[in-house]
């Protein structure tokens, strides 16, 4: 075990073989590759920014909304106006 062990640690490594830097190149499949990637990436980015907005505008649009019900309640407390379909509250008792 001892000269296994002596015979592993006294062996010489091999040379680095020389490298040709224009083969080892990505090359036209490289670049498409990254090309494809980067284009994904701007897609992606493109609609997520779509789709934050609009949760942005729903949002809005819920609060005007919901102010506005308000609004119609504290003018005519008789009459309660229902966010759901807008109909008031006498009409649905109906």
């Amino acid at each position: 075990m001892i000269q296994l062990i002596n015979v592993v640690l006294a062996a010489t490594p091999t040379p680095a073989p020389e490298i040709d830097p224009n083969t080892v190149s990505p090359g036209v499949v490289g670049f498409i590759a990254i090309a494809v990637v980067g284009l994904a990436t701007l897609l992606l980015g493109i609609d997520l920014t779509r789709r934050i907005r609009r949760t942005t505008y729903r949002a809005e649009i819920s609060a005007r909304l919901e102010a506005e019900l308000a609004q119609r309640n504290a003018a005519n407390p008789d009459k309660p106006v229902d966010g759901a379909d807008g109909a008031d509250g006498a009409a649905k008792s109906e």
